[in-house]
């Protein structure tokens, strides 16, 4: 602890850095690569990677919400969530959210693999968390 940290009672704590890593930390309950990437107490960060041609299992979340941010790749994001339903088209620069409760599913219809970055508010809690549900693609 530096003399600034003790003058003002901060630790200065979860200053990660992290590389993304070559090969997938975990595959998420709906069949994503998932890229484990920094948190904190309020939220995670990952990666997700969907192949060329893949379709994910639908889910829903008991209590966390992400959102995504496209970084390569072209797809579809199916979301349900009462009685709204829609499916976007997603590529690069393309954001969305998917509260907690929301059912969803998404699939890579571009020759390249989808990509992009998920905050997750709160930390992932474990494999639990995500539901299978019925969804629009088989």
């Amino acid at each position: 602890m530096n003399a600034n940290e003790r003058d003002t009672g901060m630790v200065l704590q979860n200053l990660a850095t992290k590389v993304l890593p070559k090969d997938p930390d975990h595959i998420a309950p709906d069949g994503s690569e998932i890229r484990l990437l920094p948190d904190l107490a309020g939220g995670g960060l990952c990666h997700c990677t969907l192949p060329a041609g893949k379709t994910t299992q639908a889910v829903k979340h008991k209590t966390v919400e992400e959102i995504w941010c496209f970084i390569d790749g072209k797809g579809e994001v199916w979301r349900k969530r009462g009685n709204h339903e829609e499916v976007v088209a997603v590529e690069a620069g393309v954001s969305l959210t998917i509260p907690a409760d929301t059912l969803f599913q998404f699939r890579n219809n571009g020759s390249e693999p989808l990509r992009f970055i998920i905050a997750t508010m709160p930390p992932w809690p474990g494999p639990d968390e995500a539901v299978p549900v019925e969804g629009r693609w088989k």
